[in-house]
């Protein structure tokens, strides 16, 4: 009995194991999944009759540049959240010449100490070389 049970248990594994196999009943023509691929539709411009700008002329967009970059990177302002314009109403107006008072020379400052500017001053590198060091 044990015989006959270990040859059917050989039978199966043996019929599961061809299964696995390319060729026979099982094999089957897939698609290269890799090879299939789409192409963008063709666009037409929407106006052909551009023209060069005239020298001494004026430039006819009166736009401003951070206007048009928002308006390249967004798709124009957005209006804001009231959370947000809660925020910005708690925030106060800020000095528009603070770039200068920060640059200046009277400006109190706080020394963070030479491992700080060590820090800043390093030169940039790929990370494989990093090390980290304990002083001692």
């Amino acid at each position: 009995m044990k015989n006959w049970q270990k040859m059917g248990t050989a039978l199966v594994l043996t019929t599961m194991l061809a299964g696995c196999g390319t060729s026979g009943i099982l094999d089957r023509e897939r698609p290269d999944e890799f090879a299939v691929s789409r192409q963008a539709p063709l666009v037409i411009p929407p106006d052909f009759a551009l023209v060069p700008p005239r020298p001494g002329v004026a430039p006819s967009q009166q736009r401003v540049a951070s206007e048009q970059a928002l308006e390249a990177l967004f798709g124009g302002p957005a209006a804001r959240s009231a959370i947000e314009q809660q925020a910005l109403r708690r925030a106060g107006d800020s000095d528009a010449a603070i770039r200068s008072t920060v640059g200046d020379a009277e400006t109190n400052t706080v020394d963070k100490g030479q491992v700080v500017r060590d820090v800043i001053a390093a030169p940039e590198g790929d990370g494989r070389e990093a090390q980290a060091a304990t002083p001692e």
